[in-house]
Formats: structure tokens, C-alpha cells, sequence
């Protein structure tokens, strides 16, 4: 156990120092037409820093943002229309009713891709809890171009503010950067190679369009993942990137949106119960057990075996401190309850097939099936 979490940390060492992309912070810019997309439902208190961010960008002469209001009841649109104050390169959709067979965020983000200016030859999908730095968007364009890719997906820095958040967020950077090979993912065309995160998402859009769209994904509660999947099922390239210095995100801001928030989708991150077993109990045999092991060989009289368990928990704590490292995240002290971390992820995996099973899943007034 402890060879493989050492392991482990090297690899997560790998990815972040040799395969990982990393946009730079400030570029030349790009002549190419780019529209920002950006879907909003009851995001009244998030949107205005977001758009804020969207107009002070720089390197983009041709820009246009797109926002639709997804039928949002706390005057999301009045915000947009506040911040965007006449700026003609700011349009506001109303977004249609939801059609059978789809659900909200990809029907969004279809609707937004469908209606950006015939010219934009770059999609951008920024989610409203994203604020992006003033290159960010040149630098992430340059980076898809430099990559040959059709998608590129930059994780921005995660900001994490409750104890909760500290404890369960990091976790996304660290599972892609110690169990996912960066290099083989971008050569590989495979589809099941794949991962994305929507909140900073890149697309060449003639890409975009042979992979289908979001029309594509329409039920998928992952739709990033599944949209990633999509285009190399037509044949394009995806890749990752470090986006720490180009945005930051704070996606939940408090206990019960973030159990709510992974609940909604971590039933669909692993295929099927018999596969969420698997994987929740390795995790917690790899980093739950260790330290408590260590402690019950050490008051058991046995100092080779709590060694060996202590060194396995330190090779835990290393690989969170790399994934924190590589990606701008708060790595002291937090990832000393990276055991803790692992064990509340289980939680809310098991609480996810519970209430999928009992029907009971919903987000932003919907239900997820």
C-alpha cells in the first residue's frame, strides 16, 4: 500500500510538472473572433463580478459576450443589464423553455452556441461564479491553437472559504492530476480518456459543431466530461491546463450548496454502483486507513507496521500538496485531513445513489434524472 501511494504522488508530481499545459498570463493577443458564453440562472449575486471581468478583457478586438438568463427569479437580468450598460458588445438572451429529453445547463449552453455572432470562429463557456483575469481569454485561445486541439478545458483556482469547502474541493484537481496520464489523455482517442470542467471551457467551433454540440449531451448531468468525449469521438483533440493565473471560481458558498452540488452529479462520474464501490474503496483504503492504522499499530505494539502505515499517510498528504502547488490551491495545513477529505467524498457519493434511486435528485428547482 505504501509503494503504490508513493507511486501515486510521483505521478501526480509528473503530471503537474512535465504534461500539464499552463496558458501564460499575459499574451499578444488574438486576431480571431471570439464570443464569450456565458448561461445564468439565479446568479444575481455572482454575475455582476463575472461580466465585470468578461468586458476588461484584453487582446480580444473582436469579442462579443453572449448571456442567456435561464428563467432566473432574482433578477439575474437586471444585474447583466446594470454591469453591461449599453456595451455593444454584450447581448442578453431569454432562454426557451426547457424541450423534453434535455436538461437545463446543456440546452443553455446549446441555445448560447447557436446564437453567437456568425463570425466567432473560438467558443468560450465561462460559468457565473468564474472571474477571469484580463488575458484570460487571449492566453486560453493561444493555448487551444498552440495544442492542435478542438477543446481545451483550464481549471481555474478554486477558492474555497468554509471548513467544507476546504476539505472537498480540492479534491477535483487532485483526482484528475494523481490517477489521470495527462500526456496519454491528449494523444489517445479514446473517449474514455477524457475530462473537462465546464467552468472555463475553450472550443474551436467548427469542432464544436462536428462533435454534435451540447445537442450532443442534452441529458447528461457531466456534460463537460461528455462533451470532451464527444469530440474525440469525431475525431478532435482535447486537452487540459492549468488556468490558476487566468481565473479563479468559487462554485459553492456554503455546506448545504456544495452537498447539493456534488449529490446532483457524482452518480454519474463512475458508470455504475458496482463502479462507485470500487473506486470509493480503494480511495479509502489507499488514504482513509492509513493513519488509522498507524495509530492502532502504535498503540499495539507494533512500530514496523505504524511506520510503514505513517509513511503511506505522509505519501497522501504529498500528492494533495503537489495538486495544490500545480494548480494555486491552499495547501497548508488542509491537506493534513486529506484522510477526512477522501471519507466525506464517499459520503456524498453514497448520498448521491441514494436520493438518484429514490428520485429525489434536483438542481436550481429541477430535477435531475
Amino acid at each position: 500500500m505504501t509503494a503504490v501511494l508513493g507511486l501515486l504522488a510521483g505521478h501526480a508530481w509528473l503530471n503537474a510538472n512535465r504534461w500539464l499545459r499552463r496558458p501564460p498570463p499575459g499574451t499578444a493577443g488574438t486576431d480571431e473572433p471570439v464570443a464569450v458564453l456565458l448561461p445564468v440562472r439565479d446568479e444575481a449575486t455572482r454575475v455582476g463580478p463575472c461580466l465585470r471581468a468578461l468586458l476588461a478583457q484584453r487582446g480580444v478586438p473582436e469579442l462579443e459576450i453572449v448571456v442567456l438568463d435561464d428563467g432566473s427569479t432574482d433578477g439575474t437580468a437586471e444585474v447583466v443589464r446594470a454591469v453591461a450598460a449599453g456595451d455593444r458588445r454584450v447581448r442578453l438572451l431569454d432562454g426557451a423553455p426547457l424541450p423534453p429529453g434535455w436538461l437545463g445547463k446543456p440546452y443553455a449552453c446549446q441555445q448560447l452556441a447557436d446564437r453567437a455572432g456568425p463570425k466567432a470562429r473560438v467558443l468560450v463557456f465561462v460559468d457565473a461564479d468564474v472571474t477571469l483575469r484580463p488575458y484570460a481569454v487571449a492566453a486560453a485561445v493561444h493555448t487551444l491553437r498552440s495544442a492542435e486541439a478542438v477543446l481545451l478545458s483550464a481549471y481555474p483556482r478554486i477558492v474555497a472559504g468554509s471548513a467544507a469547502e476546504r476539505l472537498v474541493q480540492p479534491l477535483l484537481q487532485w483526482l484528475w492530476l494523481t490517477f489521470l496520464p495527462l500526456a496519454a489523455m491528449e494523444r489517445s482517442p479514446r473517449p474514455s480518456l477524457a475530462a473537462a470542467g465546464g467552468q472555463f471551457l475553450v472550443l474551436d467551433r467548427a469542432g464544436y459543431r462536428r462533435a454534435g454540440g451540447h445537442a450532443a449531451v442534452r441529458d447528461r448531468v457531466l456534460e463537460d466530461i461528455e462533451l470532451a468525449r464527444a469530440v474525440k469521438r469525431s475525431g478532435g483533440r482535447i486537452a487540459l491546463a492549468d488556468g490558476s493565473r487566468l481565473a479563479q471560481c468559487r462554485m459553492y458558498g456554503s455546506w448545504p450548496e456544495l452537498r447539493d452540488g456534488y449529490t446532483k452529479s457524482l452518480w454519474a462520474a463512475f458508470g455504475s454502483p458496482a463502479g462507485a464501490t470500487a473506486v470509493v474503496l480503494l480511495l479509502l483504503l489507499l488514504y482513509a486507513l492509513p493513519p488509522l492504522l498507524a495509530v492502532g499499530a502504535a498503540l499495539g505494539g507494533a512500530p514496523t507496521v505504524a511506520l510503514a502505515a505513517l509513511l503511506g499517510y505522509l505519501f497522501g498528504v504529498l500528492g494533495r500538496l503537489v495538486s495544490a502547488r500545480a494548480t494555486g490551491g491552499r495547501g497548508w495545513p488542509d491537506a493534513l485531513a486529506h484522510p477526512l477529505s477522501v471519507a466525506l467524498l464517499g459520503w456524498l457519493t453514497i448520498r448521491s445513489y441514494h436520493l438518484r434511486r429514490r428520485g429525489r435528485l434536483s438542481w436550481r428547482g429541477r430535477p435531475v434524472r
